[in-house]
């Protein structure tokens, strides 16, 4: 029997109130003897403080910084919530931090900000990193995440990645990979449809093209992207300057017809049975809206689907970013990278995929509790 939404929230709220805190400290190190004290702490902490204040970079292999990972939102669009602010933020921000320390050993900290304004936030994490070794930006809205994360991967030594973006980009493009497998088409040449310009629609159109597919066509909520249409920010400018080669206007409606995949990073109910039947045959459809998809799986696939996935648990083919940033982080921890390039996102999406030899329309990539994954993802990283 279904449990209803209402008693399943009251369950939710009850674990969480039981259990607290879902991470802690703990000691790497034994304070067993009066030795240990003067070791760890005065006077020999005195010998490792004045050394790092000459020679900073060594705080890599001689400080919590080795595997330590700032995972930071201002709380501006939560999930499928929207912007609900710091405190809304944080049981997410906590959850990431307990998927980075079970999946990947990482040390990850939780820091929700009560300010969203790009300036600052960008001050405050430049004023924190020196404790970290990377950060990871979360549940920040577009277009400012852009400049935020622009700003700190100029400005830092270490690891910065809005995951939103990027690792939602990484396991669509894994899942793409396969799921035109199935299908038997060919990915370079499918026509994507992507529902959703903000941060995830935009990274998942730049990994794409990358890769080699050049028909997308990407939506906001006014229709489709073009070069000239005359009330696009600077960051859908950029979109619209590669993407759409057709120039085709117009709603969903008038765009499916045709098209081999659909992702949505947009909003519960955006996409219809009918919009699905005018899709070619061998239709993906990638309904990634949380927690509820653009449309229900059980619709989509009457409606002729042939590979449907969502962002969800509860049904086949999970597409979560939660396969890729412990991963991408413990690479870039393990060998010093500073940067996440594009050509390793690639490199990380192709080994993700790598992981199911065999897909079926039910099984695109692997699950989050398959422990080859982290390996994989940070075999990638370079």
């Amino acid at each position: 029997m279904a449990i209803s939404k209402k008693k399943t929230t009251v369950q939710v709220l009850a674990a969480y109130r039981k259990q607290g805190a879902r991470i802690e400290t703990k000691a790497r190190t034994k304070l067993a003897k009066k030795s240990d004290f003067s070791l760890w702490y005065t006077p020999g902490v005195g010998a490792a403080a004045a050394h790092l204040a000459r020679k900073p970079k060594e705080a890599r292999s001689m400080s919590v910084k080795k595997n330590s990972i700032a995972v930071v939102s201002d709380g501006s669009a939560v999930l499928g919530l929207g912007n609900i602010g710091p405190y809304g933020a944080l049981p997410v921000m906590e959850g990431k931090a307990l998927i980075f320390r079970e999946m990947a050993g990482i040390d990850a900290w939780p820091i929700v900000l009560d300010t969203q304004d790009p300036e600052e936030i960008i001050r405050i994490v430049k004023a924190i990193a020196p404790a970290f070794g990377g950060v990871n930006l979360e549940d920040i809205a577009a277009p400012k995440c852009f400049e935020i994360e622009r700003a700190l991967v100029d400005s830092l030594d270490i690891p910065v990645m809005h995951d939103d973006q990027h690792g939602t980009a990484i396991v669509v493009l894994a899942g793409l990979i396969n799921a035109a497998k199935v299908v038997k088409k060919d990915l370079k040449k499918l026509r994507v449809v992507i529902s959703g310009a903000g941060a995830a629609g935009a990274a998942i159109a730049k990994l794409l093209f990358a890769y080699g597919v050049l028909d997308l066509i990407v939506l906001d909520r006014a229709g489709a992207l073009y070069a000239g249409r005359g009330d696009l920010s600077p960051a859908k400018e950029e979109l619209a300057s590669f993407t759409n080669p057709r120039k085709v206007s117009g709603g969903l409606s008038d765009i499916m017809e045709g098209a081999d995949a659909f992702i949505g990073v947009s909003g519960k109910g955006v996409m219809s049975a009918e919009h699905v039947r005018l899709m070619a045959q061998g239709s993906i459809v990638f309904a990634l809206a949380n927690p509820d998809p653009e449309i229900l799986p059980e619709d989509a696939k009457r409606a002729g689907a042939s590979v449907i996935a969502t962002g969800r648990s509860d049904f086949p083919n999970q597409i979560n970013n939660a396969l890729v940033y412990p991963g991408i982080f413990r690479g870039a921890l393990d060998k010093g990278v500073q940067n996440i390039t594009q050509e390793t996102k690639l490199r990380a999406a192709k080994a993700l995929a790598a992981l199911v030899p065999k897909p079926t329309a039910d099984q695109i990539v692997p699950g989050l509790l398959d422990r080859r994954v982290v390996k994989a993802v940070a075999n990638a990283v370079r």
